[in-house]
């Protein structure tokens, strides 16, 4: 059963990416496990309550572990900071949402409201899963039009100014921020 082990070793690493990007609350954690489960290893749709919850808590413990050994000030630490300055110049900040939609639905909701942003930045939870291991995120940035934001654009010089304020190595490749940052995003012991 190699493709069994393989599709169980595929959920309990989504189950981990799940818990350290801190995306979801207990119970849509759970869910999102248990799905995960019930699709991938539908011979253990059964049990796949009791498996999400101790793959979650696996994960967790992991976490606990790992975070002794960061830095006082990690990346995810960093980055939050920075995304709280550059909401402070009008660009909306979304964090770990499902996909552009979002973005354009803010920016629709706020122009209607008629206060369109300067600009909204945003990424997916995969692209958070992405950095929880390798180190990098990448980022969306729009103006508040929809327009992409583009080299030499004085709101995408901004956003890169920040985040290098905080720390933060990024750079402009092929329309997407790449932040050098890894996900460290603490729990409680």
């Amino acid at each position: 059963m190699p493709d069994q082990a393989l599709a169980e070793q595929h959920v309990r690493e989504f189950a981990r990416a799940c818990v350290r990007a801190g995306l979801l609350d207990d119970d849509a954690l759970a869910d999102e496990v248990e799905q995960a489960i019930v699709t991938e290893l539908p011979d253990r749709a059964d049990e796949a309550g009791s498996l999400a919850a101790a793959w979650i808590d696996g994960a967790r413990e992991e976490l606990r572990v790992d975070q002794e050994s960061w830095p006082e000030a990690t990346d995810y630490e960093r980055l939050q900071t920075a995304f709280a300055e550059i909401e402070l110049a009008d660009v909306v900040v979304l964090q770990g949402v499902d996909d552009h939609w979002a973005a354009k639905a803010v920016l629709d909701e706020r122009t209607a409201a008629g206060t369109t942003p300067r600009g909204v930045a945003w990424f997916t939870a995969s692209d958070v899963w992405h950095a929880v291991d390798e180190g990098m995120l990448e980022v969306n940035l729009w103006h508040g039009s929809t327009a992409n934001a583009a080299p030499g654009d004085p709101l995408l010089d901004d956003v890169l100014g920040v985040l290098e304020k905080h720390g933060l190595s990024a750079h402009f490749d092929e329309g997407r921020i790449e932040v050098d940052a890894h996900w460290h995003r603490r729990i409680a012991p």
